[in-house]
């Protein structure tokens, strides 16, 4: 069975990335995140800060990609200064410019499996379901304009170059954005613990849009019902369920197995 492609709402308006910082610019940390930007063709790197230990191995970073950057040397603790409280930065930072905007027809033009994050708020339970992504092959991660992390510090870090790997499209509307999906021919999965149904017991099929609900709340009502499958991940204990981040992994490795049966 296939779904039939239609172009209805193909040229939805294109949505906004998540920003942080005046004009866009936001700082990314830790070594295999910056190194990752700097691997990028796509990312604009606006100042590279580094401490004196860290300063080499930038340097070589920045070779490969010949950028015209002057590498700013400075002590850690004021590079802790220019980054979010807490941030374990590695001793090296980039200020960059966001990626390019990306519609959703955009994002996931020939893709087999994406993943869609309903409200999923903690960056670094995004960061962690974009390295899943990349391990697992995903096309694109889409996420609402509102309620999500911007694309920058703990998120990056979490994702540890993965942010510079899968494509990120914003939507307005989670739920329009399933059904515009169903219309570019996918079939929507959504976990939910309650399902009637367990992982790996209903045959997946490609292109599939996995869909991931908020840390504690799970998938909101109009989510579920633009779902064509409620899914289950079947555990030991009642009383415990897997974080978001450990559930991707999970339902990705299932949902890549499957489609490839």
């Amino acid at each position: 069975m296939s779904r039939k492609h239609t172009d209805r709402n193909k040229h939805q308006g294109k949505p906004r990335r998540g920003r942080s910082g005046q004009g866009g610019q936001t700082w990314i940390y830790g070594r295999h995140a910056v190194a990752a930007a700097l691997a990028n063709p796509k990312r604009q790197i606006l100042r590279l800060v580094a401490t004196q230990e860290m300063a080499a191995d930038v340097e070589r970073m920045e070779a490969e990609r010949n950028l015209p950057l002057v590498i700013e040397k400075m002590e850690r603790t004021t590079i802790d200064r220019l980054l979010e409280f807490g941030a374990v930065h590695q001793g090296v930072a980039a200020q960059v410019a966001p990626l390019p905007d990306l519609a959703l027809d955009e994002a996931v033009s020939g893709a087999d499996i994406v993943v869609v994050l309903d409200q999923v708020v903690d960056p670094h339970n995004v960061g962690a379901i974009l390295r899943s992504c990349a391990a697992f092959g995903v096309s694109a991660l889409i996420m609402q304009d509102r309620h999500s992390p911007a694309e920058a510090g703990s998120l990056a870090k979490a994702a540890s170059g993965a942010l510079e790997w899968v494509p990120i499209a914003r939507v307005t509307n989670i739920s329009r954005a399933l059904e515009q999906l169903k219309n570019l021919g996918f079939w929507i999965a959504g976990l939910d613990g309650e399902a009637d149904h367990e992982l790996g017991s209903i045959p997946l099929q490609a292109p599939l849009a996995l869909v991931m609900g908020a840390e504690g709340d799970g998938l909101r009502r109009l989510t579920r019902e633009a779902c064509d499958h409620l899914l289950a991940i079947p555990s030991a204990r009642a009383d415990l369920s897997l974080n978001v981040s450990n559930a991707a992994a999970v339902a990705l490795y299932e949902a890549r197995r499957s489609i490839s049966a």
